[in-house]
């Protein structure tokens, strides 16, 4: 597509793109095999000694596999949009690349850099989710052609936290921040969202943490539309939840990247 036909907001994209193209073998752990190895061992492996790998009450009539595979897509999702709203922040803004600065030379605005970089982080997040979608696919883990719209539902749990971690990761001065939000935010998120077992084992205070978390919203946003059983109004509700997270995030980033940035 000619420069002049890309909208002015999403020309950051040609940047980010040319980026990926070189460096793609570097995210095939993250994005691609890692998922994998967490649906194989933990889904099929540790899954089949979970009584024989029958369906289960507790699981909402699933076996194990199929409880644990949608909720996977969607913590693959976070992953990759926190690893794109970190480090590639930081390197854009100081000496790894200061293509930030190339950008506002352009001339980009610094509103065109904010959408840009997001559009980019949930193009990453849906190229992750078609790949893993596609395996748990061949695993036997969907049951629904609803799934197939889990290549929004990626994107928009991306985006849910790229948003607002952008808008902070643009005031770091140093990348220790980031080893904390890994380990403080991401993991705990990640074992703690209904993705391993139901939030109904956990303790009341720690539930309710839960429900007011995007990981949460975009786990059973995955797992009804894996067994095609997700209604309409609850979809809703999710997504909702979501899209405010991401506004709040993105009007948030806006300002933090005007302070940054601007001359």
């Amino acid at each position: 597509m000619a420069g002049t036909q890309v909208p002015m907001r999403l020309r950051p994209l040609h940047y980010f793109w040319a980026t990926f193209r070189r460096q793609w073998r570097s995210d095939i752990s993250t994005t691609f095999l890692t998922p994998v190895l967490y649906l194989a061992s933990i889904g099929a492996g540790l899954g089949s000694f979970i009584k024989g790998g029958q369906v289960l009450a507790s699981l909402g009539g699933e076996d194990y596999l199929s409880f644990v595979a949608p909720a996977l897509l969607v913590t693959t999702a976070m992953q990759v949009a926190v690893s794109r709203s970190t480090y590639d922040v930081y390197g854009c803004k100081n000496w790894w690349s200061g293509a930030y600065r190339s950008m506002l030379a352009a001339p980009l605005s610094v509103g065109d850099i904010v959408t840009g970089h997001l559009a980019w982080v949930a193009a990453r997040v849906g190229l992750a989710s078609a790949f893993y979608l596609a395996v748990s696919a061949a695993f036997g883990a969907v049951h629904s052609p609803a799934a197939a719209a889990d290549l929004v539902v990626g994107p928009v749990v991306g985006l849910a936290f790229a948003a607002p971690i952008i808008a902070y990761a643009i005031t770091v001065r140093h990348e220790q921040p980031f080893v904390m939000i890994f380990r403080l935010v991401m993991v705990p998120l990640f074992l703690f969202s209904g993705t391993f077992f139901p939030l109904s084992q956990l303790p009341t205070g720690l539930r309710y943490i839960a429900y007011v978390l995007p990981l949460w919203h975009g786990v059973e946003l995955s797992r009804g539309l894996y067994q095609g059983s997700l209604g309409a109004w609850p979809a809703l509700g999710h997504l909702a939840y979501l899209v405010v997270v991401i506004a709040v995030g993105s009007m948030a980033a806006s300002r933090t990247y005007r302070k940054e940035l601007a001359p």
